[in-house]
């Protein structure tokens, strides 16, 4: 009797917690949809507003929802970081707004995320200028990246005591190949392309001088289109901002106004005066671009046609994916919706990744083939649309990349750790079995690949590579040598890839769209996307069930090594890999 007490009264008291953790629960999500009702609320101007901007950080694809916690709930902070269609957007409408005075933006702790995320607002500057509102930009530190979109300003000021990048790009790759010999862990290999350099990272401490030459071409390219666009902004000979950018010749802020790279020298206190004039108030009045995004402006179109966006974006892996993970049910979803929805004359898909499994690219493949033979499908590229990213995208109608994008590598590969040396060495672990078959058990990481498994794995290997190539042919009316030829694994820029036919022209996001319009041959028409975004109390609840230990690791850990946390899952992997040859970021 007691027995059965102790264990009524045990469950009695775990139930009651289960509820009180329920009623909290509730309260939390209650009080958080109180405060998403406010923060949904139009926001209205008076005139000679100025419209602020500043970047601080990385910007996604499109808006989405800032992660929700228990103390956000509370709070009452539930808004939205705004994502590149809603910035480009609300330039534009700035541009026709007549409260808007003119745009001030704020350069410190610039940190947008790649050059190919920072052309389409610059584009939306050059095109706000029309209006002959100025714009004006102060830094107390400039970085190269914030310089090219601030180059399109009227008046750029840096403080005096400041300083300004402009040195020119670099590129810098992590290897860990001595990581994993001190660990005694060999990185099997079986790749397809000479340029395939996404396994270098585990064999070799540094770059072959294949992966080397492509690196050296891309951002060599890249360079040149950025001082290229500066010398029409800001009126410098390219052969004199090239001698700048190479030699580093602007160390202090004397030097930025010698070369003509900025125009005044000062605090930002003084440009908050000139700004105040320009206001015509006692008080400056200023706008944010998250606040202005709220600022509604009438449509009165009553069309019902619809162009469908579809963001792909993340990397190519199995499941339901996310905003930042192309999975096979998510995007595959999108593209069906988007097919099936009578009133979408055409889709956009919006592609910024750097690739990841093959299967799940072939899948998507499928999915675009057959929308594309109900209606037009445009694909528009971001930073990347490699390896994978290219695959599920080569079939389109019409693919349009920034100058800057990363792209093609076609070219796939496979790693098998063998960690027999790790286990037994470093663990004391020791393995034996029995198998019914040769190959029972196929690719083990307890030991190294026998010679009839390698042979199977690179002809695994060598079907995909030929795959990819045929689709490519197929996708782009080329012949096999051609696509072969520019392929083994090589990236290029958007701009080399116009050069040799992977795109079919150079432009943004708003270009694909307008070029799906014309494909369709509609006049009027609204947006709609997918995958729809998720409302923050689902993700909430989806939060609450993953495992809180993994939730920790992901949040304090993983973003410390980034890319080795990145290399371990490519490593774990057992498919065959469409992917991006290496984690690197341009600066």
């Amino acid at each position: 009797m007691k027995q059965f007490l102790k264990f009524f009264f045990a469950s009695l008291l775990g139930s009651l917690a289960s509820l009180i953790v329920l009623l909290f629960l509730t309260i939390f999500m209650m009080v958080g949809m109180v405060s998403m009702v406010g923060s949904e609320e139009t926001v209205s101007i008076s005139t000679k507003t100025i419209l602020e901007l500043e970047f601080k950080e990385d910007i996604p694809e499109r808006s989405q929802f800032d992660n929700v916690s228990f103390s956000s709930l509370m709070s009452g902070k539930i808004g939205k970081s705004l994502g590149l269609n809603d910035i480009t957007e609300s330039i534009k409408k700035a541009k026709d707004d007549s409260n808007i005075a003119a745009i001030y933006f704020k350069l410190d702790n610039f940190n947008v995320g790649s050059y190919a995320t920072i052309e389409p607002i610059r584009n939306a500057l050059l095109d706000f200028k029309k209006s002959q509102k100025p714009i004006i930009a102060h830094g107390n530190y400039i970085s190269q990246a914030a310089y090219y979109l601030a180059s399109v300003a009227d008046t750029i000021y840096l403080t005096p005591t400041g300083g300004l990048d402009f040195q020119g790009l670099s590129a810098q790759l992590t290897f860990f190949k001595k990581t994993l010999d001190k660990l005694d862990i060999e990185a099997q290999v079986i790749k397809v392309g000479k340029f395939k350099s996404a396994v270098e990272p585990f064999i070799v401490d540094k770059m072959s001088n294949a992966n080397r030459k492509q690196v050296t071409a891309f951002i060599n390219s890249i360079n040149t289109y950025l001082l290229e666009r500066i010398t029409l902004s800001r009126n410098i000979e390219f052969p004199e901002i090239e001698n700048i950018s190479q030699n580093m010749l602007v160390q202090s802020p004397t030097d930025a106004i010698n070369y003509k790279l900025v125009d005044k020298l000062n605090y930002e206190v003084e440009v908050l005066e000139i700004l105040k004039d320009i206001s015509e108030g006692k008080k400056l009045k200023t706008i944010s671009l998250k606040k202005y995004n709220k600022v509604a402006i009438p449509n009165l179109s009553t069309t019902t046609n619809r162009i469908a966006v579809v963001y792909a974006v993340g990397e190519i892996n199995g499941g339901k994916g996310s905003e930042s993970e192309i999975g096979k049910d998510n995007i595959v979803d999108a593209i069906r919706k988007a097919r099936d929805n009578k009133n979408v004359k055409a889709i956009v898909m919006r592609v910024n990744s750097p690739g990841g499994s093959a299967l799940i690219s072939d899948i998507i493949w499928k999915e675009v083939d057959l929308a594309k033979a109900d209606k037009p499908f445009v694909v528009s590229y971001g930073k990347y649309a490699a390896s994978g990213g290219y695959y599920i995208s080569c079939g389109a109608d019409k693919i349009i990349s920034e100058h800057t994008t990363l792209t093609g590598s076609i070219g796939v590969f496979s790693i098998i750790p063998n960690m027999q040396k790790f286990f037994d060495n470093k663990l004391g672990i020791t393995f034996d079995g029995v198998k019914t078959g040769k190959y029972s058990d196929f690719v083990s990481a307890s030991r190294p690949l026998t010679a009839g498994e390698k042979v199977i794995l690179q002809r695994q290997v060598d079907t995909v590579y030929k795959t990819f190539v045929n689709l490519v042919v197929e996708g782009r009316g080329m012949t096999f040598d051609e696509v072969n030829n520019i392929g083994q694994g090589r990236v290029w820029t958007g701009l080399q890839a116009l050069e040799i036919g992977l795109v079919d022209e150079i432009g943004g996001l708003d270009y694909a769209i307008e070029s799906a319009k014309e494909l369709a041959e509609i006049d009027d028409y609204k947006i709609v996307e997918y995958p729809e975004i998720k409302e923050p109390f689902q993700e909430l609840l989806e939060t609450l069930q993953e495992d809180l230990s993994a939730k920790i690791f992901s949040t304090e850990i993983e973003n410390i090594f980034e890319h080795y946390s990145k290399a371990i899952k490519m490593v774990k992997s057992k498919e065959v890999q469409a992917r991006l040859p290496f984690e690197m970021e341009i600066k």
